[in-house]
């Protein structure tokens, strides 16, 4: 078992550090941090400077916290705000599958990290090898309810655009 949760971790967190990489520094072909906030400016984000900032470090941090199995569960949470905002606002209304937009990603990884919220990091992980264990369940419901404020507030933050405001009226 702490031999598949190590596989999850690695592969799952290499691939969210270099997706928060992506928005934070321009890494792996991505847009940089001043092309993640024109993105989430088009996607009705105020101020949007400051959400992508956070959703690069959330992907970003969480992914190395993930990886080294570090803080158990502080990367699993970030991961899954940063994944519920990215469904929300991005993918919902696009199918099930990612080659029209949907969801099938972003669903892949919170199942994966709420798994290893779950299950732990493992033998193999930091925490393991420190001796770290943040008080259970006390830390998840509280970093888990400050996750969803932040979510709450990355949502609310957004002004639909004029296309959008047609729609509704």
């Amino acid at each position: 078992m702490d031999v598949a949760l190590l596989v999850l971790r690695i592969v799952v967190g290499l691939y969210l550090f270099g997706h928060g990489a992506q928005k934070l520094f321009g890494w792996f072909g991505g847009h940089g941090l001043a092309g993640t906030a024109g993105f989430l400016q088009g996607a009705g984000f105020r101020p949007a400077r400051f959400w992508a900032l956070n959703a690069g470090l959330a992907e970003t941090v969480g992914g190395v916290l993930l990886l080294l199995g570090f803080l158990s569960p502080l990367g699993s949470i970030a991961i899954t705000a940063a994944m519920i905002v990215a469904i929300a606002t991005a993918h919902l209304g696009k199918g099930w599958f990612g080659q029209n937009g949907g969801p099938e990603q972003p669903l892949t990884n919170i199942a994966v990290a709420v798994a290893l919220a779950a299950a732990g990091p493992g033998r193999y992980a930091l925490d393991s090898w420190l001796g770290i264990a943040l008080p259970e369940p006390a830390t998840g419901l509280v970093v888990g309810i400050l996750g969803l404020i932040g979510v709450a507030a990355a949502l609310l933050s957004r002004r639909p655009r004029p296309a959008e405001q047609a729609q509704v009226a």
